[in-house]
Formats: C-alpha cells, structure tokens, sequence
C-alpha cells in the first residue's frame, strides 16, 4: 500500500456529525491512511438579504482537494433557507449520487441478500429549486429536465455497470403522466443504452424501462428483481431511501455525490440532535462512504481493509450500536473496527 498522501476537505456537519468524523478519523489514522483533512465549517452564511450561501472556505478547500468527506448537515426548517445538501451538489456540479445498497452480513433484515445501487441525477428535477407564488394560496413549483444533465448521469450508470460487472440496468420514469420531461430523460437513457448495447451484450447486461410506481411495488416484494436503478432526482430520493431501509437503515448505507471535477462523499441520515454528544451515534454510514471514497482515489487495499474489518466487528464480535439492538457506544464501536484491522 504505496500511496502519496491525499488532502480531503472534512466537513464533520451538525448534530452527531462532529462524533461520527472523529470516529472515521481515529479509524483512518490506525489503519495508517495517507490522509491529509482540511476541516471547515458548512454553516451557512447569511447575507443582508437574509439568503444563505455556503462559506468561502468550503468552497476554496473543495476547489483545492477536488474531494470532500461530509457529516450531516441540518437545514433550519421553515425560515427560507435552501437544503444545503442541495446547495453543495449544484455548486461543485456533483451531479451523480451513487447510493449502493447491500445487505450487511450479520444485519438480520426482512430480506437476505440485497445489492442494489442506485445511480440519482443529482442536479435538476424537481429540486431545482424553482418555485413561487402565482397568487395567493397558489405556488407553482418546475421541474426541470435537461438534455445535457440526463445524459450525463445516464452515461455515468452505464459506465458504472460495465465497470462493476453488474447484470442489469433499469431506466425508471412516469413518462406517462409527465410526457415531456420523463419522456426526455427515457429519451436520453435509451440513447447511452443504444450506444453501449455491445459492450453489454458481451457481459450479459441487460436494460430494461419501468415506472417509479411498479419499482416501488416490486422492490419491496422482490429486491433481487433489480440491480442497477438509473433515475431522475425526486425518483431517486425516494427509491434509494426505500433500498436502505430493505439493508437496515440509513445508519448502514454510504453514499457518493460524483462531479466532472470532483466527488463528495457523505452519511445521508439526519442529525441525530437527541443523541448528539452521548456517545450512542452509529458511525458505518459515514465509515462506509469513506470506504467509497478511498474507492473513488485509487486506495483500495485500504478501502477493502477498513470495510472488512466493520463486517467483522458487525457479523463476527456482535459489537452493535443501539440503532442495531446492540449496546455499544460509538467510541467502543471505533476500537472494535481498530482491534479488526489487525
């Protein structure tokens, strides 16, 4: 394991955020990582207008890095204030989230062996953002469907699936009832399909189209029906939010958010602010999109002992965070996965 040492920006976030880095970070340094982190501070800052804009710093650290680590963020509710999870992805043009979805071996789960991955245009749709009132008591909310974005997420999951040898592709869409923004984006996906159809052939990879309606009823009934799920923004929130409650939860799943020019990395549950500071967090999600993370910079052999050493700490020593019905702390979850990657 012969890697120059790499600089990511960390934003440790709100909540059980702070914990759940610090816990990523003693595990990185045992696992002796070559890993330089720039921390800032994601809290926004508000103008004289009352809007709000990502600091500085986090921006000139991600321009430097190209790759950042992230906690949960909290989004004041009520006070106008834009999700600022959605203000990062537009800023950097991450415009890809790629959520795998796998069953965790030693997490009993209604199903056995999942492995799903969903692949979410992560730029446009419906959270674009673009809405107002028309009159009173009347908001008008667009979607936005381009071809430029959907055919550059389609070609990501295209190329992610070739890469990673997966069996099957599916377009999701309700072209139907939204003829002209669904019917583009399928537009776009069929035409990537098209393209790669050789190359898929040869590996036995299939494409296929379905509506978000009948994903939703057949993921629930039968998750191996599906492989790799290509969707436009909403469809996605929706769908890798299900996929992750079929593995256990949000508390397990990693999550990536891919850019022309960069790539951050982050937990997707929320900010725990009941448990914050009680040391009962439960660190994986955020460990194992550091695991994709070293994926994403070449550092494999380190990606795949860190991930291993959780499965054994999960599976084989039944060291358990509440969340799991276990009664470790998340400081004693940490040594657990340090005593593993012995």
């Amino acid at each position: 394991m012969n890697h120059k040492p790499r600089t990511i920006t960390l934003m440790p976030g709100d909540g059980i955020g702070p914990e759940i880095s610090l816990a990523v970070l003693e595990i990185l340094e045992a696992a002796k990582v070559p890993l330089i982190f720039e921390p800032v501070d994601v809290t926004p800052v508000v103008d004289s207008n009352g809007r709000a804009s990502v600091p500085k710093q986090v921006i000139e650290s991600m321009q430097r890095t190209k790759v950042g680590l992230k906690g949960p963020l909290m989004t004041p509710v009520g006070t106008g204030f834009r999700s600022l999870n959605l203000t990062l992805r537009q800023l950097f043009n991450l415009y890809a989230n790629v959520r795998p979805c796998r069953s965790l071996p030693g997490v009993e789960t209604v199903y056995g062996d999942v492995d799903v991955v969903t692949i979410r245009e992560n730029t446009e749709g419906e959270y674009s953002g673009i809405e107002h009132t028309l009159v009173n008591g009347v908001v008008q909310s667009i979607k936005l469907i381009t071809r430029a974005a959907s055919l550059r997420v389609a070609e990501y999951g295209f190329s992610y699936a070739l890469a990673m040898k997966r069996k099957k592709i599916t377009a999701v869409h309700e072209k139907s009832s939204m003829r002209m923004s669904d019917g583009l984006f399928i537009t776009c996906v069929r035409e990537v399909a098209n393209k790669y159809k050789s190359q898929m052939e040869s590996l036995g990879i299939t494409y296929e189209e379905v509506t978000l309606n009948t994903v939703c009823l057949k993921i629930v009934d039968n998750p191996k029906r599906f492989d790799v799920l290509v969707l436009p923004n909403l469809y996605g929130d929706i769908i890798s939010d299900t996929c992750a409650g079929l593995v256990g939860g949000l508390g397990l799943t990693p999550s990536g958010n891919i850019g022309t020019a960069g790539a951050i990395f982050e937990s997707v549950h929320g900010t725990a602010p009941n448990i914050a500071g009680k040391d009962l967090a439960n660190p994986t999600a955020l460990l194992l999109s550091t695991v994709m993370m070293l994926h994403y910079i070449q550092f494999h052999s380190y990606a795949d002992l860190i991930e291993q050493a959780v499965i054994k700490t999960i599976k084989d020593d039944n060291v358990r965070t509440m969340d799991l019905g276990g009664k470790a702390k998340c400081s004693e979850f940490t040594k657990a996965v340090i005593k593993n990657l012995k």
